[in-house]
């Protein structure tokens, strides 16, 4: 903290020394995705096990609720201190440590009992929030000239992660007898595998420069982007956890069950490369971002009240989520007015956001077990959705955030 109230922060826009050198770009690239293939299918992959260990460890649903929502609330509490240790030991060296304490926190979940499973769930949500920090912040040093390719690869990656996890995960644990403390364990593999990969760029350490910009603590753009954030993610781990166990009780089998969620993650995916691509091309998102709202909200409608065609339905709910992840990142990078801002916004946006959205699975599960009802349960989204909505009018208008903490309208070419 700085004595106005600003934050010292770490700066991207040194240009990288990675230029002229393509065949180490194409390593950092793919690094890049590798890494980013590894932070959701961890935390993914409980969902559609969830029925299973709370047989066996005796959860209700709000339990099992806070066994999904653990790793989500230190996505935010881990956020805060991303830039720090990025700006201390470097980007790359910190994306190494956290991907070894991600080994450390998947590995915990073999050990018998809920208090080793609930400290596995804690450590991995850290590990992967310091991740979703620093790796928007590498992208934006070493792919200046590539910003949109890499953010839409990153972006899709995460979805793509997702996906996997959502489709394979019940054939693996029926593969491995059942044993679903081993079907999570075994995603330790990928992150060892990541961490090999990743290895040699702990030698290209960097000392990142210390910039420092005015608070946004009070600033409507930086909140209304942090409200939109906070939403969406809000809508997409409560409705992804919850998901199968919805299906089941109307008479789906869990691998069916299991594969209509991958279908919607599917979906997400390619609405993530997709959407901030057309949404780019424009001065003003705010068409376009009501859009995706809408679409989603009309999948809930739809999933709630017909009782056929899940798969379309739920295609349509995770369409917005999907597209609204891209562009929450792309509305921090449109309305910060430079690189250290963007950084500033993004750390707030995701402490407060992913701290807001981890309530969710918790609260739908308690109000599952008050009602008797996953259909009254799930309809509470429909109150995300309206924050969201009333966020965009801000978060996606043409204006951008200065350190007068008031918004102006601009002109962009």
């Amino acid at each position: 903290m700085t004595a106005d109230g600003g934050t010292r922060v770490a700066s991207t826009s040194t240009p990288s020394d990675r230029g002229g050198r393509p065949l180490l770009t194409v390593l950092t690239a793919v690094g890049i995705m590798l890494v980013a293939a590894n932070l959701r299918p961890v935390v993914v992959a409980v969902a559609p096990l969830i029925d299973e260990i709370s047989a066996e460890e005796g959860f209700t649903s709000a339990t099992a609720g806070l066994l999904t929502t653990l790793p989500v609330l230190f996505f935010g509490l881990s956020a805060p201190v991303a830039p720090r240790l990025a700006a201390r030991f470097g980007i790359e060296r910190t994306i190494f440590a956290a991907l070894l304490v991600l080994i450390v926190g998947t590995l915990l979940r073999l050990i018998p009992g809920a208090p080793a499973l609930f400290a596995g769930s804690a450590v991995i949500g850290a590990a992967i929030g310091v991740c979703n920090v620093v790796l928007p912040a590498l992208i934006k040093r070493d792919f200046a000239h590539r910003s949109g390719l890499m953010t839409g690869l990153y972006s899709m990656t995460l979805s793509g992660g997702a996906a996997v996890a959502a489709a394979i995960t019940v054939p693996v644990d029926t593969a491995l007898d059942g044993n679903w403390r081993l079907t999570l364990g075994s995603w330790a593999v990928l992150t060892a595998i990541t961490v090999i990969v990743w290895a040699p760029q702990v030698t290209r350490h960097r000392p990142e420069t210390a910039v420092t910009v005015g608070s946004l603590r009070r600033n409507p753009i930086a909140w209304a982007i942090t409200a939109f954030m906070g939403a969406q993610s809000l809508v997409f781990y409560t409705f992804t956890a919850w998901l199968p166990a919805f299906l089941m009780s109307e008479g789906y089998s869990r691998a069916t069950a299991g594969n209509v969620l991958a279908v919607g993650q599917v979906v997400a995916l390619l609405a993530s490369l997709i959407i901030p691509i057309i949404a780019g091309r424009f001065t003003d998102q705010r068409g376009i971002t009501f859009a995706v709202i809408a679409v989603c909200g009309i999948g809930l409608v739809g999933l709630l009240t017909v009782d056929h065609a899940a798969a379309l339905w739920v295609s349509l709910v995770m369409f917005g989520p999907g597209a609204s992840i891209s562009l929450a990142l792309l509305f921090m990078v449109l309305r910060s007015s430079s690189p250290a801002q963007t950084g500033q916004v993004s750390g707030m946006a995701q402490f407060v956001g992913y701290v807001l959205a981890a309530v969710g699975p918790i609260a739908v599960g308690a109000l599952h077990d008050s009602t008797g009802s996953w259909t009254v349960a799930l309809s509470v989204l429909a109150v995300p959705l309206v924050l969201q909505a009333a966020s965009t009018a801000l978060a996606a208008r043409n204006v951008k955030m200065d350190r007068s903490d008031s918004p102006r309208h601009v002109t962009r070419g």
